[in-house]
């Protein structure tokens, strides 16, 4: 039935009919609100070049367009790719929308010019794509992105109680929360409820200007978290020497925070 409806819809409404994949974590954002928060938090100028991860059926990208002046979007799904191909066919013509079929995570960020990330992202790879993009060689401005609201609260560590998530995210910029949306804004609606959050001043300065070294940071980081009840004088033994660990070694990894972190790498690249 649905077969012969797309045929007698004609060529332009053939893809009218692609439905979300849950194994591709797509829920579509259908929030107005939620949307113009979204783009109030990207900052967007008239230059800018956005990166749109995952665009589904274009309801961001709508908004994307009206204000930066490039968007690249791109969409692993080729049932939305050639949806998306057709609604946006006069954007792509004036070079305003440069639409790619691609798995993100594959993406090479280096052909980019200076970008933004301002994505609805599939939240089954969140942290892939966090680490992809952070750690990334040509890294974004800033990032906007639309997550399961217990993640945005673990970045942020409200509870007082940090992760390696938020460690990795603080070590590279300055997240925020924008906004919390109730799953019922999403179609289909999630069992979950999402978070707009931002992500600003990305860079790499703290390594830079603390005058540690990234990969070594990050040895530390993950040994210290590597099991989260035994405290630091266990898990970094390892990796650290035991003088290197005077003031933080009865205490466990989530008590740490970001300026700590830095002090141990500071501590253990000082005595090797």
């Amino acid at each position: 039935m649905i077969h012969k409806a797309k045929k007698s819809l004609g060529l332009k409404n053939q893809y009218i009919f692609a439905r979300a994949k849950k194994a591709l974590g797509q829920n579509f954002l259908k929030s107005e609100i939620a949307l113009r928060q979204i783009i109030e938090a990207g900052e967007i100028k008239e230059n800018d070049v956005i990166l749109e991860i995952g665009p589904g059926k274009g309801a961001l990208t709508e908004k994307l367009l009206e204000k930066a002046r490039v968007v690249i979007a791109v969409e692993k799904d080729y049932e939305l790719f050639g949806f998306l191909k057709v609604k946006f066919g006069k954007e792509i013509k004036e070079k305003k929308l440069i639409l790619m079929q691609d798995d993100i995570l594959e993406f090479d960020t280096t052909i980019l010019p200076a970008y933004k990330i301002i994505a609805n992202i599939p939240y089954n790879i969140t942290g892939a794509i966090l680490k992809k993009f952070l750690t990334a060689k040509k890294q974004p401005e800033m990032m906007v992105l639309m997550v399961q609201h217990e993640v945005a609260t673990r970045i942020l560590a409200r509870d007082g109680k940090e992760s390696i998530l938020s460690i990795s995210v603080k070590a590279y910029g300055e997240p925020k929360m924008i906004a919390k949306v109730d799953k019922r804004y999403f179609s289909p609606a999630p069992n979950v409820n999402s978070a707009i959050i931002s992500i600003k001043n990305i860079s790499r300065k703290i390594f830079e200007e603390n005058k540690i070294s990234e990969e070594r940071f990050w040895e530390i980081v993950k040994a210290g978290f590597a099991h989260k009840r035994k405290k630091l004088s266990s898990n970094l033994k390892d990796v650290c020497q035991r003088d290197s660990l005077t003031e933080w070694g009865n205490k466990r990894a989530e008590d740490l925070g970001l300026k700590d972190w830095i002090s141990i790498t500071k501590e253990a690249m000082n005595q090797s």
